[in-house]
């Protein structure tokens, strides 16, 4: 597994990679100082994972994540424990305080190699790198202070708001600075479904579908959102799923 440590402490770096040296199956293969050194070798060397610093000299390691299109595993390595636990709440690998114990290092290696174990029956191998999002794919959500690392699989709805586009998943609707038109370009049309001009949908996520005007449908989601579809995309809607 490929991995990159990012921090602007060298100390900190040469400590941490010391201690991976413990874990055969995780291979640093960079290192970087900054958040946009850090972009460009995401970007060249596609890791599996990052060990991530929060606190660096200009962005931040959440801004740095909010600019990736797709957000490899990440194990935050911080010194600020309150920062970190209030700015990022849900579904990090892990986070570890400097300096590093190799005891923590161990436990989230483990939820990193029992998360792949997962993965392995659903996400297939010609994926990978492919430029289409796919369901199993992680990506990285920053609206204001609050941060998720969010599954494909759980966004249910998106909705146009203007240049941003509103992500329905759980109780959660963060902002995202992207338009629908670019959203639809990277998701998978086989589970997301531009349903009219205002909304995309996983089809995955629908309970119930009904008649609607004018030849139109009516899609009720998990969520309980009730969603238009065109009768231009109606069309469209009952090819794909064969009625």
């Amino acid at each position: 597994m490929k991995a990159i440590i990012i921090d602007d402490e060298r100390l900190a770096r040469a400590e941490l990679r010391k201690l991976l040296l413990e874990f055969p199956e995780i291979e640093v293969v960079d290192e970087a100082a900054n958040a946009e050194e850090g972009i460009r070798k995401i970007d060249e060397l596609q890791p599996d994972l990052i060990f991530l610093d929060i606190q660096m000299p200009g962005k931040t390691g959440f801004d740095m994540l909010a600019e990736l299109e797709r957000a490899p595993q990440v194990i935050f390595t911080t010194a600020y424990d309150e920062f970190a636990l209030r700015a990022f709440e849900v579904n990090a690998l892990d986070y570890l305080l400097k300096p590093v114990e190799p005891r923590r290092l161990a436990d989230a290696i483990q939820k990193l190699q029992q998360g792949e174990t997962r993965e392995l029956n659903r996400q297939p191998a010609e994926f990978v790198n492919n430029s289409i999002l796919g369901e199993a794919d992680q990506v990285f959500v920053k609206d204001g202070e609050r941060c998720w690392f969010v599954k494909l699989s759980d966004i249910r709805l998106f909705e146009s708001v203007g240049n941003y586009a509103k992500v329905f998943f759980g109780p959660n609707k963060p902002l995202i600075l992207k338009s629908l038109n670019a959203l639809e370009e990277r998701l998978d049309e086989k589970v997301f479904f531009r349903a009219n001009r205002k909304h995309i949908v996983n089809l995955r996520m629908i309970e119930k579908i009904e008649p609607y005007f004018n030849g139109g449908l009516l899609l009720e989601l998990k969520g309980g959102e009730k969603i238009e579809v065109s009768r231009r995309q109606t069309v469209k809607f009952k090819e794909m799923m064969s009625f």
